[in-house]
């Protein structure tokens, strides 16, 4: 019954999604399509900015045209989730994650990708990443990038304050830290936090603050569990942390926003995603790239879904009417001669990481990023089967991987960005998204 139900109102749940959030010689290995123009839909961080401008070379190899629309993350996943669930057809490729790739897959919305030349060599793309961006069996995305999170931090100001970041921090020493680093008057702030409201934006932080604090999205029989004493204290711990040593202004700081602020010199401490590195350790687009370093994600109670996995990846809806050119595109931008492009034309630290093992052996890259290996090992080990320490039906660790929670991590980010601005209590917010997600859960038959 439940699946039942699933099935037959996934477009009208993503409908209603929509409407909350607000180098030389690879064409020689690409098959060339008739000419067309085809249309984009990409997120506006560092990685897919340096697609946008290398795609010419593309363009120039095979005649094509590409309408490129870049978007803010929340303003991205509003329009293709618009677009797939409405089956409208503006885009020819879709720039989405792991946790929407295999539900749209399983609905026929996505073009399998399955059948690549060998020339792409596709085991070179990492098992685990490749696992994300399938279903039944068939890939339905190629992985443009793929991280997990880690602890970025200002080695300048550990040293200069006498302290030591812990191979493993906890998160009552990253409070000691960010209290003992912080200089409003000067602008430093001892820790910078997504804060702008979103399911991928605060929430996947949150997420992993929720997990490591024992708490869980749900029980074993789909009960929501968001007013419990671990999401209490969790998310109490970020408001305090927040309104204390953060940034002002928070509730508008996602993660591009917070890597400006690092990379100016602003942030002591910011906990987010693997793929930032690249440009913080960048000296044209940093200001503190000799002075940054990293360490794991912190740990508060249970190590247990600390730190994530995502993979922001290219897909072809099932309306494309290029599906050809798109494919020639997808094969160009996530082949390794593309990696390679990118670091002989703009250096290695900048390349998409997580996604081959060939960019894990070239020693350019390993020379360049020395969080190169660090990266590799925290994608590698996060285990989206078992996210938290209690038992749960779901997998994904800073996401739940069913159809209705880009609708309820919308609705209770806003909740906690409401809490965060003081328009509400932590207390207030939470019960709110309790009673919200219970009716969700209900209405979509997984409770009674």
């Amino acid at each position: 019954m439940r699946h039942r139900a699933q099935r037959t109102k996934l477009a009208k749940i993503l409908g209603a999604i929509a409407g909350l959030a607000l180098g030389g010689g690879l064409a020689t290995t690409i098959p060339h399509a008739a000419a067309a123009t085809i249309t984009i839909a990409t997120v506006n961080n560092s990685q897919m900015v340096e697609m946008q401008k290398l795609s010419a070379q593309w363009e120039k190899e095979t005649g094509n045209k590409i309408n490129w629309v870049v978007l803010e993350e929340n303003v991205l996943r509003q329009r293709v989730t618009t677009d797939i669930a409405t089956h409208g057809g503006q885009f020819d490729i879709l720039t989405i994650g792991s946790y929407e790739t295999p539900i749209w897959g399983k609905q026929n919305w996505l073009v399998s990708l399955d059948g690549f030349p060998s020339s792409y060599d596709m085991n070179d793309v990492f098992p685990s990443v490749r696992e994300a961006l399938s279903a039944n069996g068939k890939l339905y995305a190629v992985p443009f990038y793929a991280e997990s999170s880690f602890t970025f931090y200002r080695k300048d100001l550990f040293d200069k304050a006498g302290f030591t970041m812990p191979a493993q921090p906890k998160y009552d020493e990253i409070e000691k830290f960010a209290a003992r680093l912080t200089d409003r008057a000067h602008e430093q702030y001892g820790i910078c936090l997504r804060g702008k409201p979103g399911w991928g934006e605060n929430m996947a932080y949150l997420d992993t603050l929720v997990n490591t604090f024992g708490g869980r999205w749900f029980d074993e029989s789909w009960k929501p569990q968001l007013d419990t004493p671990a999401w209490h204290e969790a998310v109490n711990f970020y408001i305090d942390m927040m309104h204390k040593y953060g940034p002002p202004g928070a509730n508008s700081n996602g993660f591009n926003e917070n890597q400006a602020l690092f990379a100016t010199g602003h942030c002591a401490m910011w906990i987010d995603a693997t793929s930032g590195a690249g440009l913080l350790y960048d000296r044209k687009q940093s200001q503190v790239a000799d002075k940054v370093s990293f360490t794991a994600a912190p740990i508060a109670k249970v190590p247990n879904g600390a730190h994530w996995f995502w993979s922001w990846a290219l897909a072809i809806p099932s309306t494309s009417k290029n599906v050809a050119v798109a494919k020639s595109f997808l094969q160009w931008s996530t082949s390794r001669e593309y990696v390679e492009l990118v670091g002989k034309t703009d250096g290695w630290t900048v390349v998409p990481p997580g996604t081959r093992q060939s960019t894990y052996e070239n020693p350019n890259y390993l020379k360049a990023a020395p969080f190169a290996t660090f990266v590799k090992n925290a994608i590698m080990t996060a285990d989206l089967n078992h996210p938290t320490a209690q038992k749960v039906p779901y997998t994904g660790i800073q996401y739940v991987a069913i159809p209705e929670f880009q609708a309820i991590g919308a609705t209770v980010g806003q909740m906690i960005a409401g809490a965060l601005t003081g328009q509400m209590s932590v207390d207030a917010a939470l019960k709110q998204a309790q009673a919200s997600v219970a009716a969700t859960m209900q209405q979509a038959g997984y409770t009674q």
